[in-house]
């Protein structure tokens, strides 16, 4: 797409509701805005058979031992290393599983540059240097016209990694470049072309979703307990003593000494009671079944039946 025809993009027309913005108190504004993000989850809902589609590739990359490499520009960009970064904490993963490339590098993480976006080259180049045939691909942008971003999906899938998309106009230039393109229009922002409001709000609903339900995938969730959450602070430790004792129904004071011993891993902590094994004999088996929760709960489960019937 031309630059020329970048006023045509639903991201950068005016919002009749908004004309007056700047005559309205704190009040009214504030109301406002609130109204048009309430719009936000409606159009992220009309994208979930995209979202989901996406969502089976990437989870079946990961499962295969893959990456899920998210790439953007400017807010877009880090909105993808945002929820690249909170993997490994949340999730137990190690920090190149899921990673977040932007343009111009680490130092427009913290700074706009914004110049970055047009280096179509530089998009390229990038995902030469980070991606395999392997890993999954994400590019992130709102306009969906982005030349950095996508090269970086062009190159990918060029490399034979999945390659899927996020952006929030439709029939967008990225979403021809991608495989699995999710589109979220969510309509003029209250300040015209400022795609960090509306637009960013519903990238980062999507991204919530990639990454939460594919790591629910991998096993790395448990019902619905945060089971491989690294204690990495007193928060997180208590935390994972919360965790054990629901998952058990054990006391506090005894989930806190399994925790102890399993060295804060909520899941040996779990196995190590449920089933009457130590540490060693919990990490045998999840790591047997590739650190998958309930794959290990499951193998433990099925070993004991097989126990009790050989013993009857």
């Amino acid at each position: 797409m031309e630059q020329t025809n970048i006023n045509k993009l639903l991201t950068e027309q005016k919002n009749d509701r908004t004309q007056h913005l700047d005559q309205m108190n704190i009040a009214e504004i504030v109301d406002l805005m609130s109204s048009e993000d309430e719009t936000v989850a409606h159009s992220v809902r009309k994208a979930l058979p995209q979202i989901s589609a996406a969502i089976e590739k990437i989870a079946a990359v990961l499962q295969a031992g893959g990456r899920l490499i998210y790439i953007g520009a400017g807010t877009s960009g880090r909105l993808g290393i945002l929820d690249a970064s909170e993997c490994p904490p949340t999730f137990g993963v190690s920090p190149d599983f899921v990673q977040g490339i932007i343009a111009g590098g680490d130092h427009a993480i913290r700074h706009a540059i914004e110049n970055a976006e047009d280096d179509a080259e530089a998009g390229h180049r990038d995902a030469l240097a980070a991606v395999t045939a392997k890993d999954a691909v994400v590019g992130i942008t709102a306009s969906g016209r982005t030349p950095y971003v996508i090269a970086a999906i062009e190159a990918a899938r060029q490399l034979g990694a999945v390659t899927a998309s996020i952006s929030c106009n439709s029939n967008t230039p990225l979403s021809d470049a991608a495989e699995y393109p999710i589109e979220v229009p969510v309509g003029p922002e209250i300040i015209t072309g400022s795609t960090r409001l509306k637009a960013g709000t519903a990238q980062k609903m999507v991204l919530n979703m990639i990454s939460t339900v594919s790591m629910i995938q991998l096993g790395k969730v448990y019902g619905n307990l945060m089971v491989n959450v690294q204690a990495t602070n007193y928060k997180l430790q208590q935390r994972v003593v919360n965790i054990v004792m629901e998952a058990t129904g054990t006391d506090r004071l005894t989930a806190a000494h399994y925790c102890e011993q399993a060295d804060g891993d909520a899941r040996a902590a779990i196995l190590m009671l449920r089933y009457s094994i130590n540490k060693e004999e919990a990490d045998a088996v999840l790591s047997r079944t590739r650190g998958h929760f309930g794959h290990a709960e499951q193998m433990l489960a099925a070993d004991r039946q097989a126990e009790d019937r050989t013993s009857s």
